[in-house]
């Protein structure tokens, strides 16, 4: 199993500890509860190292994500985030993607730390037809990076004393290349909660500083350590889809509701286009929905959909209790 650069501090802070994505990663702190609550109402930094990081290069590189994307990357500009999907071939998704966008010639992608190994595939695969080659123009840097992501309506003032960069007022959805604790990192401002903050992006050799200056700042702002189980409550209650649960190699973008991810214009060849624009004129048979239960109880992934006459219309992909509405919620598809 591996380990990212901040699993000793986990181990030290007493976490929860469990196998996700191949890393052995902390689950829970102080309690789930506890912790999504404090993201919503001050700070909490997420161990997200797991997460992959691949690196598109060269005179080509706008073009090439043009065609593995369903996003318009020349909406782009040096700066700015961009939230896709990359098209399977068959309709479904290969997986959802951030693109950040350092010029025209450099780009990386933030994948799903399930599904590195399986995008890097896929890119390098699709890459041959560009003359683009791994080691090259497509480089996969995960295993060098560290991620931290600090998030709630506290965490850009707390990152804002550790960096003489003004970061405090960044737009949503835009980057960063700056000195954070006196190290060259990549901050960003996307975020998986729904409550504000950022990533930050460092070499693994100095993910102990970063860490150490963190604490040093976040003291005043009740920051505190959180784990996957409420990065998945939190995302839920946003509606955040999960690759795996919500969408997958099997769902398209249009029925999990990322039409707003999938541009057809016009000199934007990408995988499927044919086939995406076809399911949007007749209509999807099935859509992504978001749901909240009238009784007590919690709906689980798996769990069967019916409509008022009993007829089974679909089934729950994420559900949980929301820490917030103290009620259940869930995502799932119905015709």
């Amino acid at each position: 199993m591996k380990t990212t650069a901040f699993t000793k501090y986990h181990l030290a802070n007493g976490a929860k500890m469990a196998e996700f994505a191949g890393y052995n990663m902390p689950i829970e702190f102080s309690g789930i509860n506890d912790e999504h609550i404090n993201v919503r109402e001050k700070c909490g930094v997420f161990d997200v190292s797991h997460m992959g990081e691949i690196w598109v290069k060269g005179p080509r590189a706008t073009e090439f994500l043009q065609r593995i994307t369903t996003n318009n990357v020349c909406d782009l500009f040096d700066g700015k985030v961009q939230y896709t999907t990359m098209p399977n071939g068959k309709g479904g998704i290969v997986d959802d993607v951030l693109v950040y966008r350092l010029n025209e010639e450099k780009y990386m992608l933030c994948v799903n730390a399930a599904n590195e190994q399986k995008d890097w595939e896929h890119i390098c695969r699709q890459g041959e037809a560009f003359g683009m080659k791994a080691g090259e123009e497509l480089e996969n840097s995960s295993s060098k990076t560290a991620q931290l992501a600090i998030q709630g309506p506290l965490a850009m003032k707390l990152v804002q004393k550790m960096t003489e960069e003004q970061v405090e007022d960044m737009e949503y959805y835009t980057f960063k290349i700056c000195k954070v604790a006196g190290c060259e990192v990549i901050l960003s401002t996307t975020g998986y909660t729904g409550s504000g903050g950022c990533e930050i992006y460092m070499y693994n050799e100095d993910a102990d500083t970063i860490w150490e200056a963190m604490w040093k700042a976040g003291e005043e702002f009740g920051l505190k350590n959180i784990g996957l189980g409420a990065r998945d409550t939190l995302r839920l209650e946003k509606g955040f889809a999960l690759y795996g649960n919500d969408i997958d190699d099997t769902t398209s973008p249009l029925e999990a509701g990322l039409g707003w991810v999938t541009k057809f214009v016009e000199g934007k060849e990408f995988i499927d286009k044919e086939y995406l624009a076809e399911q949007k004129a007749k209509g999807v048979e099935r859509k992504l929905v978001g749901l909240k239960m009238i009784d007590r109880g919690i709906p689980r992934h798996g769990y069967t959909l019916a409509n008022l006459e009993g007829e089974q219309i679909g089934h729950v992909t994420s559900g949980t209790m929301s820490p917030m509405l103290k009620v259940g919620i869930a995502l799932g598809y119905v015709k």
